[in-house]
C-alpha cells in the first residue's frame, strides 16, 4: 500500500507532515507513505527544505494520493507541463486534497459537479474554477475527499486509514496524535466528521 503526499515548492508543512505522521502510525506489511515531489528537493513556505521520497510520476501507481497545499498552488495549476505529470484515477485510487490542493483536483476535473472543502484563502479561486465550496472541514464522495484548514489534515489521513485498514486502525492512529486529556473527545469529533462520508 503506497500513499503519496504530493508536495510542491512553497508547501504548507502542516498539511504534508501531519498527514505523513498520522498515516505512519500504521505498521502493516507493505504500508508506505512518501513525500512526493516534482523535483528532488522542495522548500516549504517557511523555508524548510525536504528531499523527495517519490516522484509525481509514481503517484499514478500509488494506492492513495493526498494533494497538499502551499503558497504556489496557483502556479502549479497554471503549469501545463507540471499538471501533465499528475495522472490520478479515482476508479482505482483514493484521492484526497488539502486546502489549496483542491485547486489541483479542480484542474484535473476530479471535483466536477462535486462540492468540496478548502481553506478560506483559497475559497474564491476554487469557486472561480466552478466548484461549490462547503463550510465544513471534510467531505468525500466515492474515492475523492477534500479538507479545509491545516488541522483538518488528520481527517484525510484517518479517511484513508478507515477505507483501507478499518475504523479501529483509524481511531487508534487519531488517538495516538490527539492531545492528552482530550483524546476521547478528539477521536469522537474526528470520527463524526469522517464517518458519514465513508461507504
Amino acid at each position: 500500500m503506497h500513499i503519496a503526499i504530493l508536495t510542491f515548492q512553497g508547501f504548507n508543512e502542516l498539511d504534508s507532515f501531519i498527514a505523513l505522521g498520522v498515516l505512519n502510525r500504521i505498521k502493516a506489511p507493505g504500508w508506505r507513505v512518501t513525500i512526493c515531489c516534482p523535483e528532488p528537493r522542495v522548500t516549504s513556505m517557511n523555508g524548510v527544505t525536504v528531499e523527495a521520497q517519490s516522484t509525481l510520476e509514481e503517484a499514478a501507481s500509488a494506492d492513495a494520493v493526498i494533494v497538499g497545499s502551499g503558497m504556489q498552488t496557483r502556479e502549479v495549476v497554471a503549469s501545463d507541463a507540471l499538471m501533465a505529470r499528475i495522472r490520478l484515477d479515482p476508479a482505482r485510487q483514493l484521492i484526497a486534497a488539502q486546502c489549496s490542493g483542491t485547486l489541483v483536483l479542480a484542474r484535473l476535473g476530479l471535483v466536477d459537479g462535486v462540492p468540496a472543502c478548502t481553506d478560506l484563502s483559497t475559497k474564491p479561486w476554487v469557486q472561480a474554477a466552478g466548484v461549490e465550496v462547503l463550510d465544513q472541514p471534510f467531505f468525500a464522495r466515492g474515492n475523492v475527499a477534500t479538507a479545509g484548514g491545516c488541522f483538518a489534515s488528520p481527517y484525510l489521513a484517518a479517511w484513508i486509514i478507515a477505507r483501507t485498514q478499518g475504523w479501529e486502525a483509524a481511531e487508534a492512529a487519531l488517538h495516538y496524535v490527539a492531545p492528552v486529556g482530550e483524546k476521547a473527545a478528539y477521536v469522537a469529533n474526528a470520527v463524526q466528521r469522517i464517518r458519514p462520508w465513508v461507504a
